[in-house]
């Protein structure tokens, strides 16, 4: 270590800034420190510039090519399921197993039929109107088990349909397939809002689900009060199924022509 007068050791303090006082007479050295810069202007000056990358990701309006569906990740096809019927995690688990296996037959007994057949019993999807219509199958098959868990994942597939008229839809698809129940006297509103409620109270799990199409308040509340003065569960969720379908349908048809 080299050694250093008072004197030498003073002069390289000071020019190298080490510390802030003098060691020989122990008083603080008047050190060059660099100008005070305000803290909102240090912000400006650290902040990240916002880059697409940094911004929330986009929610797909449009669903893929049919042929890269079982090949796309996860994400996509999550989202292309969210499309076509309402974001449901019990539907994305029922139904990402069949868009990956790629055939329209996925029930356990398809391996041992194709064995005895001696040929495939499936084929891979050539349309969104097979993979809904498959969808579909596998919802009813839900609605004849007696298990629990089958029962409660369904429900929890229906329960992902926005009530009709509601104030908050966030699905755009929804908004606009309820666009006619939205035109109608404040006492309609009201009506619909109590059968609602009514229809929930008959059938403990579900929702009512109707394809609009188009048809006017009055008439949706009539089909309404049919199917609750009518009073089967079991005839209530099979329609519910039926009706998801053909919004499924619907929406398909108009998303692949946009």
């Amino acid at each position: 270590m080299p050694q250093f007068t008072p004197l030498q050791l003073k002069i390289n303090i000071k020019n190298h800034h080490d510390l802030g006082f003098n060691l020989v007479s122990k008083r603080p050295v008047n050190i060059e420190r660099p100008p005070r810069v305000p803290l909102q202007e240090r912000i400006s000056r650290t902040a990240v510039p916002t880059t697409s990358s940094a911004s929330p990701a986009r929610k797909m309006s449009t669903l893929p090519p049919i042929s890269e569906l079982p090949s796309a990740s996860i994400k996509t096809q999550i989202q292309a399921l969210d499309l076509l019927f309402e974001p449901s995690t019990e539907l994305h688990t029922l139904a990402l197993p069949v868009l990956k296996s790629k055939r329209t037959t996925t029930n356990l007994d398809a391996s041992a039929e194709t064995s005895t057949a001696g040929g495939s019993s499936s084929s891979a999807f050539d349309s969104y109107p097979a993979v809904i219509q498959q969808i579909g199958t596998l919802l009813h098959k839900l609605a004849l088990s007696e298990e629990p868990s089958a029962k409660q994942k369904l429900h929890g597939i229906l329960g992902s349909h926005p009530r009709l008229g509601a104030k908050k839809v966030d699905s755009a698809q929804s908004q606009a397939e309820q666009a006619s129940l939205n035109v109608g006297a404040a006492e309609e509103a009201e009506k619909l809002k109590t059968l609602n409620d009514e229809y929930e109270a008959k059938f403990p799990g579900l929702r009512y689900v109707v394809f609009v199409n188009g048809r006017s308040r009055p008439v949706i509340m009539e089909n309404m009060r049919q199917r609750i003065d009518r009073g089967d569960f079991k005839e209530e969720e099979q329609e519910a199924i039926r009706a998801m379908v053909d919004i499924a349908l619907d929406r398909a048809k108009k998303l692949e022509s946009s």
